[in-house]
């Protein structure tokens, strides 16, 4: 099998021998060492796997790594600025106590992100129907709103890391 070129976080990572219907998910996690991106049920429909291609949320646990060679992938680990300092999500997150066990948690801030990114004061409507698919087992859905309310406040999609590039800001 041919190396896989990966563009992650704004790095390039070769990884070799992976096979053609191995997840983005299982290159993150088990060859690459970015534990982050979490998995549910194995078929991605728990919402603890999205990752950024481009700026939009797609589902680490459901795509082909194969098929994101060449396109820029945002991680939880590439959310927070270079420098360190956390995104206004991440802070929000923390501010409004929004997680329990925890689990969930890297999907429903990817999710967020990618929402304030391309909608920067979204309605409750609009958050409830983009986090639709992030199920958190804990219920926190309605500091989950609270803390993305408070972070479009703080000015999360300016210092939001999925730009088309992929690459941290």
């Amino acid at each position: 099998m041919p190396t896989l070129a990966l563009t992650i976080n704004g790095r390039t990572h070769e990884v070799e021998d992976v096979p053609a219907d191995m997840p983005l998910l299982w290159v993150l996690r088990d060859r690459l060492g970015l534990v982050g991106t979490r998995g549910g049920g194995g078929i991605a429909l728990g919402g603890a796997c999205p990752v950024h291609g481009a700026g939009s949320p797609l589902r680490a646990g459901a795509v082909p790594a194969r098929a994101r060679a060449g396109q820029p992938i945002t991680t939880i680990e590439g959310l927070a600025s270079a420098d360190g300092s956390l995104h206004a999500l991440q802070q929000a997150w923390i501010d409004h106590d929004v997680a329990q066990c925890g689990y969930c948690q890297t999907g429903q801030l990817m999710s967020a992100a990618a929402l304030l990114a391309r909608n920067p004061d979204p309605s409750d409507a609009e958050i409830d129907s983009a986090m639709a698919g992030n199920i958190c087992r804990c219920g926190t859905y309605v500091r989950i709103r609270r803390a993305i309310h408070a972070a479009a406040k703080a000015g999360a999609a300016a210092n939001t890391n999925t730009t088309a590039t992929g690459a941290a800001s």
